[in-house]
């Protein structure tokens, strides 16, 4: 498509976002709770982002609740809630079919993304992300070919084809090995891609999108954690070089959830649930979801701070948020509807309680369904309030309405609407 047919503006559910006179780049540090790049700063360890925090903006959002990877990166890609575009977790109960299922299959996203309506309006888009588990849903609508879109994860670099991704030789692009799914190369290999897609396939928009096994392994200031932000400071350093507009954010934070001994500090719920109702699930009882869930628990055990529990039709569902109430730990605990008002969640997704606890605090089912032996370090994890702030950083001077209160899911707003030429 020539420049000259290009519009100058895309629509995507209900907001209108410029197209890109220059190559813009929208990253999703996974956990990147803020004082990681901070810490990284202070140890003299990332110059770069010292830079575009002094010279571009440094500002802070809320990611959406539950605090999980699928719903923030479907908010972001979006620029809707998850009321908008419906997932509502990173695993959830299909009452359809009866079934527990994980969310990421594409059939499950109820609104385009950005990406989509920006590749139909003619521009050369690019979506690399660490896990497979999001590449379909980031993906969703886009039709891959020649010179038009690219789309691959990290962890399956070494299985795609131009037909399916856009590009037939990932490793080679990179010049790195397939790196191990439990890794900070996992994080490290889509910024690398990201750097060699500008030099070559040049696209108009691209996002990047990151994973948390750093964050849930070490916190800010760690060795572990300065070295990862070192490693990830030379490639935004290479974008900004490149003359992209880079705006970086976050799907959540992250926080220590132990006690001080090491072990999780833990809410069974579902065995909760079984003794005050009478029965366990198996035989007619509560169903606790976690949508932490995802195929990738080493690291956290499925263990977060987010729940929603499905009821019996003889249960007393404000007799129980009461009981929930009374449990140190427990932030919130509330109705479906008043779950889906206040953290815009699509009712049909969420069960009929929605519980959140607190900042030190994680919710589990039972402990014997909980297999915790990947846990090598004292337990870090989200999925409630407390992990709702992350960062909103540019390498441009960001327009902010006064008194708006940022939102992760406004990024690729503000990259395409408020960052100031450079």
């Amino acid at each position: 498509m020539s420049s000259n047919s290009l519009p100058t503006t895309v629509s995507c559910n209900g907001r209108d976002y410029r197209f890109p006179s220059q190559p813009t780049v929208v990253v999703c540090m996974d956990g990147s709770e803020p004082g990681y790049i901070e810490a990284a700063i202070e140890a003299g360890l990332a110059p770069n982002c010292k830079r575009l925090m002094e010279t571009g903006s440094n500002l802070l959002a809320k990611s959406v609740v539950p605090s999980f990877t699928n719903p923030n990166n479907m908010s972001i890609i979006t620029g809707r809630p998850p009321a908008v575009h419906g997932i509502a977790g990173n695993y959830f109960y299909d009452p359809e079919t009866g079934e527990e299922v994980m969310m990421n299959d594409a059939r499950f996203l109820r609104a385009p993304t950005i990406m989509h309506a920006f590749h139909d309006a003619g521009a050369r888009v690019a979506v690399i992300t660490a896990k497979d588990k999001l590449r379909a849903l980031l993906t969703k609508g886009i039709e891959f070919g020649p010179g038009r879109a690219v789309g691959f994860s990290s962890e399956k670099a070494d299985q795609v084809s131009t037909v399916q991704n856009g590009i037939d030789d990932a490793l080679g692009l990179v010049g790195m090995p397939l790196p191990e799914v439990y890794s900070g190369e996992l994080s490290e290999f889509v910024f690398a891609a990201g750097v060699k897609l500008l030099e070559t396939f040049k696209p108009d928009l691209m996002y990047l999108s990151t994973t948390d096994y750093i964050q849930h392994k070490a916190a800010p200031g760690s060795e572990i954690a300065n070295t990862f932000y070192a490693t990830i400071d030379r490639y935004i350093g290479e974008l900004d070089a490149a003359g992209a507009t880079l705006v970086i954010t976050a799907d959540h934070g992250m926080n220590d959830k132990h006690l001080s001994n090491g072990e999780p500090d833990v809410i069974y719920l579902q065995s909760l649930f079984d003794e005050w109702l009478g029965k366990p699930q198996a035989e007619g009882g509560a169903r606790v979801i976690l949508p932490i869930t995802d195929p990738y628990v080493v690291h956290h055990g499925a263990l977060g701070s987010f729940a929603t529990v499905y009821l019996p039709n003889d249960a007393n569902a404000d007799e129980l948020i009461g009981k929930l109430r009374a449990i140190d730990g427990i932030d919130e605990a509330m109705n479906k509807a008043d779950a889906a008002e206040r953290f815009e969640l699509p009712t049909d997704r969420i069960g009929d309680l929605v519980v959140v606890s607190g900042q030190h605090k994680v919710l589990g089912t039972s402990a014997d369904r909980h297999d915790l032996s990947g846990l090598t370090e004292p337990l870090r994890s989200h999925g409630g309030i407390t992990e709702q702030t992350v960062p909103m950083i540019a390498n441009r001077h960001i327009t902010v309405d006064s008194g708006q209160e940022l939102r992760n899911f406004d990024v690729f707003d503000v990259a395409l609407n408020r960052c100031q030429s450079a």
